[in-house]
């Protein structure tokens, strides 16, 4: 499964998991070194550890460089899908969910490495699927906030009812689009849930970040 951490990835284990069709070996998330977050989502590393030791399922870190080329993260993901399909595993999972670009883009590059793609949640109504997130136990903060089209004070709120009611029209319910992430810190995939607090706000390429602690830290 390839999995940042945040609601769409959640949502698309859960979805799996529920199935009943398929069992998860791993989850896949993308690190940059220089920072020890989860690239584009900019959370901690220590928390998406702390979301897999939950999950019960290990973790796979591809570690790429700040501000990579699309060259060298193709080149970091297509050595650990290689070495996943070594380990037996055929298929990964993601959590899209319209974009078909995205969908091509991925699907051409586990073809690569011998692998097949499943999207659980695609082409499910956006609204419906973060109603359904919140209405299943889910909660989500959101990190990382695209300000050319969405206000910075989104960054750090609670992904919750009232989060959905104040995003622009324009604004995908689920930022599809790229116009916000999350981190999910409790839900049905969490036996453990991963208390966090809000730390400081930040502005970083293009983005405005709320750095996430451990409650306990």
């Amino acid at each position: 499964m390839c999995f940042s951490g945040g609601k769409d990835s959640a949502l698309a284990l859960h979805a799996l998991q529920g199935s009943g069709a398929y069992r998860v070996e791993a989850l896949i998330t993308t690190v940059t070194d220089a920072y020890d977050r989860v690239s584009m989502h900019g959370v901690r590393r220590t928390l998406v550890r702390d979301q897999a030791a939950s999950i019960g399922i290990p973790l796979v870190e591809v570690v790429v460089p700040p501000q990579s080329s699309n060259e060298i993260y193709e080149r970091a993901m297509g050595e650990a899908l290689d070495r996943l399909r070594e380990d037996g595993i055929r298929r990964v999972a993601f959590g899209d969910i319209f974009l078909e670009d995205l969908r091509k883009y991925r699907e051409r590059q586990l073809a690569a490495s011998g692998l097949e793609c499943l999207f659980p949640l695609w082409r499910q109504p956006s609204a419906a699927l973060a109603r359904s997130f919140i209405r299943n136990g889910f909660k989500a903060v959101a990190v990382c906030v695209n300000p050319a089209v969405l206000d910075d004070s989104f960054a750090g709120r609670a992904f919750d009812a009232k989060f959905l009611a104040d995003l622009p029209e324009e604004v995908d319910p689920c930022g599809e689009n790229g116009e916000f992430h999350t981190f999910v810190w409790d839900g049905p995939i969490l036996p453990r849930p991963v208390p966090v607090t809000r730390g400081e706000v930040v502005e970083r390429d293009g983005f405005v970040f709320c750095d996430l602690l451990a409650a306990d830290a």
